[in-house]
């Protein structure tokens, strides 16, 4: 018999195509989704090499709409979306008033009175709820299209070629972190965008949710990306992916006990656009020498696996932080992982130790992202 647990798992709309096709189903984030088909290292590395598909429709799509959309947007997240052009997405995140994060989110400009952000899965509810009400002083009209659409990830560097067969759309001239309107498998008015979480090309469509036209183009995609290698990708390959590529998770290197300068993301932090919510704390920490730890990237030197929750220590074995994500690279041959390390002591070939089963196991800080893709001329 089923347990009360996972008959309340939400499913997205290719929940039957996952399992008649075998994959691996596990509960995440209240959502019952594929972990792997046919393993995760030979989906890891057809992303790398070929071109993948995954289905990310658990994620979330709130739309901001309104003559004040641009001012609620900019309230409520940490990039600069007055410089966004309509066609343009940016990677932003939304922050409690101490900096801290309530979420990472992707921002498309629709039009200059229209904003879609997307969201994570694991946070769909409190994340709507709460642009709602900081939105609210504004006059724009938040929407929650979660359910609207069923989102496909196209990535890998024969994306553009598995992709382009099912369009009209000149993909070449969609460059990264922006979209356009087109024709996909016969569905007009598609969302095309230049984006993923795997750290290679590639691209994510957002199609109508309903079984029959979700089921379609997902075969339609995989058989359009055959004559490349293309497999059905799960979780657990997008999590060594976006590992390799240094990218922040949800609950792991970002959270509501993390800020915007201990998760290295102030890259993408605009506290020259003015007042918004978490820039009065981040703007003190800055003035007063910046956060007291850093998140770092790691290779493990000795024989070892770091996971996640495992302690760093010092030399003298003294807890000095905490592994955030940690996994082999299977693209990259190693082990890596991303830990959050006292300031002082994160210097780029530095060494530390991860504690493992008891044992400290060195490791050294190395740059990051892990993994830069090949510039590509397409």
């Amino acid at each position: 018999m089923a347990s009360a647990t996972a008959l309340a798992l939400r499913k997205t709309a290719l929940n039957d195509m996952h399992h008649q096709m075998g994959a691996k189903m596990v509960d995440f984030g209240g959502w019952d989704m594929p972990v792997e088909y046919s393993g995760l290292i030979a989906e890891h590395m057809t992303v790398r090499t070929g071109v993948g598909l995954f289905d990310v429709s658990h994620m979330g799509d709130i739309q901001l709409r309104g003559p004040e959309s641009l001012a609620a947007v900019q309230h409520i997240s940490m990039n600069d979306a007055s410089k966004l052009q309509v066609g343009q997405a940016h990677y932003s995140a939304m922050l409690y008033p101490n900096g801290t994060f309530v979420d990472d989110v992707i921002v498309h400009k629709l039009s200059d009175n229209d904003y879609l952000i997307v969201i994570n899965a694991g946070t769909r509810e409190k994340d709507f709820q709460w642009i709602r009400t900081n939105a609210q002083r504004f006059k724009c009209h938040v929407s929650d299209y979660s359910d609207y659409y069923t989102q496909l990830a196209i990535q890998g560097p024969k994306a553009v070629d598995t992709l382009a067969k099912l369009t009209d759309v000149d993909l070449s001239s969609i460059k990264n972190y922006w979209f356009k309107w087109g024709t996909v498998c016969g569905l007009a008015n598609t969302l095309i965008a230049r984006t993923g979480y795997t750290g290679e090309d590639g691209f994510e469509i957002y199609v109508p949710s309903d079984v029959p036209t979700s089921e379609r183009v997902w075969n339609e995609v995989l058989d359009a990306g055959r004559e490349f290698g293309i497999l059905p990708c799960g979780l657990g390959a997008r999590n060594t992916l976006r590992l390799e590529a240094a990218m922040a998770l949800n609950g792991h290197e970002i959270s509501e006990s993390i800020n915007v300068f201990e998760a290295h993301l102030d890259r993408f932090l605009k506290l020259e656009k003015g007042p918004f919510l978490g820039s009065e704390a981040l703007t003190k920490i800055k003035v007063e020498g910046g956060p007291a730890r850093k998140l770092v990237g790691l290779e493990i030197i000795e024989r070892g696996i770091a996971r996640d929750g495992y302690a760093v220590v010092d030399a003298e074995g003294k807890k000095i932080g905490e592994i955030t994500s940690g996994s082999p690279a299977p693209f990259l041959k190693k082990n890596i992982a991303l830990a959050y390390i006292p300031t002082e002591l994160a210097v780029e070939g530095g060494e530390v130790a991860v504690e493992i089963r008891g044992n400290p196991v060195k490791s050294r800080i190395v740059p990051t992202p892990f993994y830069k893709r090949p510039k590509k001329t397409s």
